[in-house]
């Protein structure tokens, strides 16, 4: 099975000159280099391998490939002078990452993301774990013309003793229409019905065909864990709570009530599942499909409040450009998330935009509580689990943000 595509079987990589001076983040482990910063761009295919030089004496500095296209025009693969991106290279790479995992869960974790892109040192591919089946995503088309997604789909199927192996992808629409999710299978067959897997011991189900991302948000892993052990005895609010995981861990440490919002009528129906099948009482937990901004000033408007408040939007700046109307909007989601938290009482407050850091997303929280007329404590600041690891120089790759708040 082959790992990676031969775009140009037996031409040398291309040779990329630096435009400034990067070679010593890129040595200590930045892995993107963005199209201003080289002093051309040649033509070739997206996915081409490539030699990055440095900008003075043009020795080579790293390895890896190139997309003309992309304003993230080359990805570093490895900075060992003269080392080749080859078959050995990548299977290398890939048994590291297994191997973390392996240390990481058992029996009592069945669902894991086992590649995670740059941070694992498999620049673009991404692969989420279900039980026995796996979802693999390719960042970009660089990552494309790189990967091969059939030999990495074969060699994880074999790896992991798993039933079937879907690609998930992106078509672009034309006009103000957003892009459509496609599927094709590479292992296996696709299921025809959600797929099993267990998350510390509890259960869920996921639709790695139609869900949104491969199917589940595996990196709040920790931070779910983390609200059971708050739960106990209090009236909980899950804003944006998809298929329930939060609701569901809620439920689990001891959770008076639970109320799980969405606005998309089939992840409440899932999330009603999930609290059914972790076997909960049903006089336990609530589902409303609802706009979350409406629902939280229609209980505001009733005097409803709630002992734990967690707020997990989508992002709300999915580009540079969206950043300060992103802020504008963790603001005032904060704002009505205080509102409904009861005195003494919890909010959570999440974000997975990766173009807003970690202070500006304080700040928004600050200026939305400050808004609703309350005062937070900071109880803990989270981020993502140990199976989404980050390099050290990328803080771009760190995107999770998980803020608990003690409310006065």
């Amino acid at each position: 099975m082959a790992l990676i595509r031969k775009l140009d079987s037996g031409k040398p990589p291309l040779k990329l000159r630096l435009a400034r001076n990067l070679t010593r983040a890129v040595k200590r482990g930045h892995p993107w280099v963005f199209a201003d910063a080289l002093r051309s761009l040649p033509a070739a295919p997206a996915g081409a391998q490539a030699v990055l030089l440095d900008n003075k004496k043009g020795r080579e500095i790293a390895r890896g490939f190139y997309d003309p296209h992309s304003a993230l025009a080359f990805r570093v693969c490895r900075v060992e002078q003269g080392q080749a991106l080859d078959e050995l290279w990548a299977k290398a790479q890939m048994r590291r990452a297994l191997k973390l995992r392996r240390s990481l869960f058992d029996e009592q974790t069945t669902g894991f993301r086992l590649f995670n892109g740059e941070g694992d040192g498999l620049p673009g591919l991404v692969c989420d774990v279900y039980g026995d089946a796996a979802v693999i995503r390719l960042d970009g088309e660089g990552a494309n013309g790189f990967w091969d997604a059939q030999g990495v789909a074969e060699w994880t199927a074999d790896a992991l003793s798993l039933r079937c192996v879907l690609q998930r992808m992106e078509r672009r629409r034309q006009g103000k229409r957003r892009s459509a999710a496609l599927e094709r299978v590479l292992v296996g067959v696709a299921p025809h019905k959600p797929v099993p897997f267990v998350e510390n011991g509890v259960r869920f189900k996921v639709d790695i065909s139609r869900g949104q991302k491969t199917g589940f948000f595996l990196d709040q892993r920790d931070n779910r864990q983390l609200i059971e052990t708050f739960a106990a005895g209090k009236r909980v609010l899950n804003v944006f709570g998809y298929t329930g995981g939060f609701s569901v861990y809620a439920g689990l440490g001891g959770a008076k009530h639970v109320t799980t919002v969405d606005l998309a009528k089939p992840a409440i129906e899932m999330a009603n599942f999930h609290w059914q099948l972790n076997k909960l009482p049903p006089a336990g937990h609530k589902a409303v499909t609802a706009d979350a901004f409406e629902f939280l000033a229609a209980s505001l408007g009733r005097k409803r409040t709630w002992e734990l408040v967690i707020l997990d939007p989508p992002s709300f700046a999915p580009s540079k450009d969206t950043v300060v109307k992103g802020l504008s909007a963790y603001k005032n989601l904060a704002a009505a998330g205080v509102k409904v938290t009861a005195p003494d009482g919890l909010l959570a407050l999440a974000s997975c935009s990766s173009h807003i850091g970690l202070e500006m997303f304080l700040n928004a929280c600050e200026e939305g509580i400050s808004l609703g007329r309350r005062r937070g404590t900071v109880l803990g600041i989270y981020g993502q689990p140990a199976d989404h690891p980050s390099p050290l120089p990328l803080p771009e790759f760190r995107y999770l943000k998980f803020i608990l708040l003690k409310i006065a």
